[in-house]
């Protein structure tokens, strides 16, 4: 249930807009003045927040200004002010969509659903890059522990994955043996053996091309790097 901040000082406006969200299976919570709204944005976890222009105490700019400073949440200026100076203000200062009034209450729930909608989507795309690791046509999905090469699969032990995700995770970066023992192998690492020169081996041989140059490139008395 998605939870939504009205402020807004006209109180017959935000008892009609709080009660249409309850309607509509929205968790609320309402402030009729600039600066309660603004604690209650600072302090509370809210998925979107309405948020009237002319506010006493802080004036929804200054809210939305002050937010922007802190937090991401979804913000959707309402006002009877219908300038386009007001409306570039709002947009300038954070705010993510506007609403003038008066406005049909079909109109305010379509924008937040498409603001919420709009939201989700972002976070399963930053949720799915963060899983994908990619190097050159190499890449790693971590989550399903795939690895493709120019769209191709390429199969990898539990070890020669772990291996290979540490190094494209640190890429541009050399890791010595000790490292890369430490944190594929753990507390099953070695420093005397040449366990991670094995792997490497293993690695390299399954995803690289031959007669081409490999991804992981060994520096001398150090360690392994891919750049």
């Amino acid at each position: 249930m998605a939870k939504i901040l009205i402020i807004e000082d006209e109180k017959n406006m935000a008892r009609f807009v709080e009660l249409e969200l309850q309607h509509e299976n929205y968790e609320t919570h309402v402030e009729f003045d600039g600066r309660a709204g603004l604690n209650a944005a600072l302090d509370g976890d809210y998925d979107a927040i309405l948020l009237d222009l002319m506010l006493p105490e802080l004036n929804g700019i200054e809210v939305c200004r002050r937010v922007r400073q802190e937090k991401d949440t979804p913000i959707i200026m309402m006002t009877a002010r219908d300038s386009i100076i007001d409306r570039v203000s709002g947009l300038d200062h954070g705010a993510d969509d506007y609403i003038v009034k008066p406005f049909a209450i079909e109109e305010l729930l379509a924008r937040l659903r498409a603001l919420l909608r709009r939201i989700d989507l972002d976070d399963e795309k930053k949720l799915n890059s963060d899983q994908i690791l990619t190097y050159k046509d190499l890449e790693i999905e971590k989550d399903t522990r795939t690895v493709r090469r120019g769209g191709e699969i390429i199969e990898l032990t539990k070890r020669e994955f772990e291996l290979l995700k540490t190094l494209m995770e640190n890429q541009g970066t050399v890791l010595n043996r000790q490292t890369l023992l430490d944190d594929v192998w753990g507390e099953e690492g070695n420093e005397e053996t040449n366990v991670i020169d094995v792997y490497i081996k293993y690695v390299r041989n399954k995803i690289d091309k031959p007669g081409e140059i490999s991804y992981i490139q060994t520096v001398r008395g150090s360690g392994y790097v891919m750049k």
